[in-house]
Formats: structure tokens, sequence, C-alpha cells
């Protein structure tokens, strides 16, 4: 399984679409607060449409607690961050693994990249662009990890409605 973790994510419509893309997959969303909004905002439902119960969320008061409730699981952890010299599609992804997001501000904060440098990864991209769409990187991310994987969990066909 991937785990998806964001590190204080800001915008509701983002965690909203992530949330569809861990369902879809069957990826774990780990939240790490603060976040710049509420379980109730309408654009975060709104943006999980109605996979909000598709989905396996846990959430955290801050960095410290998710490494705390996590440590005997996490077996392998990436960074995903455009400071990175290691592309995405470089590493082996174990078959149960966590992948970092920062907020889309700021990313991660250079703290935990420069402790975790080894482990960092990011999304090549053209000159000097910022950065890609947080809801985007993770469906990137989270792709990669299940072509590596053969789609194993994922349904590989489909079919027409009609016919």
């Amino acid at each position: 399984m991937i785990h998806i973790v964001l590190l204080e994510p800001e915008i509701p419509q983002n965690t909203g679409n992530i949330v569809r893309t861990c369902a879809a997959t069957g990826a774990k969303l780990h939240l790490i607060e603060p976040f710049g909004f509420t379980f109730e905002d309408k654009y975060l439902k709104r943006a999980g449409l109605d996979y909000w119960d598709l989905a396996d969320i846990c959430t955290y008061k801050n960095y410290q607690e998710f490494l705390q409730r996590n440590k005997a699981n996490i077996k392998q952890i990436f960074y995903a961050s455009t400071k990175s010299q290691h592309n995405h599609t470089e590493v082996k992804y174990e078959e149960d693994v966590y992948v970092m997001f920062g907020k889309e501000s700021k990313g991660i904060p250079e703290e935990i990249l420069h402790d975790n440098y080894d482990k960092c990864i990011r999304i090549p991209m053209k000159g000097d662009i910022r950065s890609l769409n947080l809801a985007n990187s993770v469906a990137i991310i989270c792709y990669e990890y299940h072509r590596q994987h053969n789609f194993e969990q994922l349904n590989q066909t489909g079919h027409l409605t009609k016919f």
C-alpha cells in the first residue's frame, strides 16, 4: 500500500482531489495539521465528491505525532520536493511506502528535507517552473507506485455500459 502524507495542506480543493485519488487507488491518506481549511469546507467536500467514505484517512496534530504514531509501520518513506536531486522514477517503491508532500505555498520545511535528503524525490519539470499542483503531484507519484507494482490492486480494464 502507498501512504500519502500531506504536511499542513492549505487548499481545500487540492485535499479533496487527493481524497478522490486515494479512494481510487487504495492509498491511505495521512493529514498533518494545521490545515488551511476545515472539514466542513464546501470546496473540500465538493472536490472529494462522494469518495469520502471510500478513503482511509488519518489526521495528526503535528509532524511529531505523525512520526510517533507510525514509527513502527514506516519501513520506507520518501519526501516529495522540487529541491531533490532524485527523480521519482529512480527509486523502487516497496510494497508499503509513505510519501510526504508539503504545503502548497512552501513545500516541506528545509529542516525535514535536510535530515532526510537521501530520501527526497522530485517530479521533473521544465525550466524555472516553481512546482506542479499538489493534487497532480500526488497522482503522478501514486500511479508510479502502482506502475512499479503492475497495477496489482487496481482494475486494469474497463467496459462499455451501453453495449
